[in-house]
């Protein structure tokens, strides 16, 4: 019988034999989960002697609920991950229709995932379009439940999209063509700080150099450009004794963590120009969804990139594949379900099961380079 993880002070608390909901995913999921699973048993059967096992617990979500009870995310599925704290899942379609604009969004927002946690590094073999792919070494930490993902959107010519339209002329003169769709790009405080604090966490615990704010500040001041401002204003705040601004470092930050800002279209560049520049990446919703996918396809694509969404107070986190459903693909046995196993390796290693999580690393780089590769890799 399987037990419960729970969460201590100090992060979760995970039995030897602990109980992690899984949802096998819509198109190509069930193909990539029954290669994944095998990999993370056979990791924790190698590392652990039989000592450990995780036992699996099947939740529902997209088109195999949809058709057994009718629903697209079954409240039992949240209710499964709130009380089994940490889980995995592969790719969902998004319903066609009304709704839930998306699955994947619905899940986060639902369990207030904030941080979409993507670490990104190159596996030598693996081609790339980039001539130095192995300076690439990041992890991006992504606002999860804000930005213009919120979903506060107005269709166009729509009676709410009217009254909106008459309130902002009568409140701040603003003219807006009474034809726009208009969507709301909320940008708190409290989400801010709480992601940046994860990432300049996370950076401190893994011996990381840096912590960039990726913004568009120039721009859009009071959203973009005070997730920047409020970003330095936690590290004064909180760790002034362990990390330093650049402004304040004088450029020397010694042997304190790093705190830098870029804007968002410079960034875009510089990681492919200059990627060993970085180091841990924190951004809104948005620019993280560009970023992370832009370095993805510098070390692979999305087939090998795996992510993490994860409220660290709560305790709650759900990994996943980070790719579509590839439904033409589907029950043909030939997509590169490393997107997932390595999300199963970031789970092993937030579970602190590092030695099966490194057994799983060492046998990807060892198949890559034997070139027991699906075709994207061939």
């Amino acid at each position: 019988m399987g037990e419960k993880i729970t969460l201590g002070p100090d992060g979760p608390v995970v039995p030897d034999n602990p109980i992690i909901p899984f949802i096998e995913g819509d198109g190509i999921g069930p193909d990539i989960w029954a290669a994944a699973v095998r990999v993370f048993d056979a990791s924790v059967e190698k590392a652990y002697g039989g000592q450990r096992k995780i036992e699996w617990l099947e939740v529902l979500a997209g088109e195999k609920a949809f058709n057994a009870t009718g629903d697209w995310l079954p409240q039992a599925t949240i209710d499964a991950f709130n009380e089994y704290l940490i889980g995995i899942k592969g790719p969902l379609t998004t319903p066609v229709g009304g709704g839930i604009r998306s699955l994947n969004v619905a899940i986060r927002q639902t369990l207030d995932l904030y941080a979409c946690v993507r670490p990104v590094r190159w596996f030598t073999g693996v081609p790339s379009p980039v001539k130095n792919p192995q300076d690439v070494d990041m992890v991006i930490f992504r606002e999860n439940t804000e930005d213009v993902y919120a979903g506060k959107e107005l269709e166009a010519n729509s009676e709410g999209a009217a009254k909106l339209m008459a309130f902002m002329k009568d409140e701040f003169g603003w003219d807006i063509r009474p034809d726009s769709g208009i969507g709301i790009k909320p940008i708190s405080i409290t989400g801010s700080k709480r992601l940046i604090r994860a990432a300049i966490n996370y950076a401190l615990e893994n011996d990381r150099k840096s912590v960039t704010l990726v913004h568009k500040g120039n721009i859009m001041k009071f959203t973009e450009g005070a997730f920047r401002n409020w970003g330095y204003e936690l590290v004064k705040e909180e760790f002034s004794d362990v990390a330093v601004s650049w402004e304040d470092s004088g450029g020397d930050p010694g042997d304190k963590l790093l705190v830098q800002d870029v804007i968002a279209d410079a960034m875009l560049q510089q990681v492919l120009t200059r990627p060993a520049n970085y180091d841990v990446i924190a951004t809104m919703n948005l620019n993280g969804d560009y970023i992370s996918d832009e370095l993805a396809a510098e070390v692979g694509g999305i087939g090998i990139a795996p992510g993490g969404n994860i409220n660290y107070e709560t305790g709650v986190a759900v990994f996943e594949a980070t790719h579509g459903t590839a439904p033409k693909y589907a029950g043909l046995d030939k997509v590169n379900p490393g997107s997932v196993i390595l999300s199963g390796e970031m789970m092993l290693r937030h579970l602190g099961w590092t030695e099966a999580a490194d057994l799983i690393v060492s046998g990807l780089e060892a198949a890559i380079g034997d070139a027991i590769v699906t075709y994207d890799f061939a």
